[in-house]
């Protein structure tokens, strides 16, 4: 699997003007966290002009479904993008997780109001707002959440003095 290249996701999307929210491990890395991922996760919106976005900027990548037993190929479609929702997939830019929904931290036009826009390789990047990220990895419940959760409230108080 390709390491990350987060520049070259942010940099495509940009291109094709897609509405998404950064979410995730970047996300927390954005807000000062120390930790490395290596995935990208974002929660896009579902309106029919940003799936068509969404494909502009991923189909050269060659976007695969990423399962516990190897990639798939797949048609990745606009239709595709409406009839799911959310994808983890694996790209020759490395792996992301398109997500339509994000259990227990709201809905996207809800948290993009409250977005944070942090900058990557020149960039601008709306962000889940800190407080939303803590919200959502509480909900996710993993251990790594859990863990993560540890230092997202640390920096949550330090900000907050």
């Amino acid at each position: 699997m390709p390491i990350l290249n987060l520049e070259k996701f942010l940099k495509a999307l940009a291109k094709e003007n897609v509405k998404y929210l950064l979410v995730g491990g970047m996300a927390g890395i954005g807000h000062g966290m120390n930790y490395v991922t290596d995935d990208l996760d974002i929660y896009y919106e579902r309106t029919k002009a940003n799936l068509r976005a969404v494909v502009r900027a991923l189909t050269p990548a060659q976007p695969k479904l990423r399962t516990p037993e190897g990639d798939l190929a797949f048609l990745f479609d606009e239709k595709t993008l409406e009839n799911g929702l959310n994808f983890t997939l694996s790209t020759e830019w490395g792996s992301i997780d398109l997500l339509g929904e994000l259990s227990g931290a709201g809905k996207y036009e809800d948290l993009i109001s409250k977005a944070v826009k942090l900058e990557f390789y020149g960039v601008e990047v709306d962000t889940i707002s800190l407080d939303d990220l803590i919200r959502a990895k509480q909900c996710a419940g993993r251990t790594k959440d859990k863990l993560h959760l540890l230092e997202l409230e640390a920096i949550r108080e330090m900000k907050n003095k």
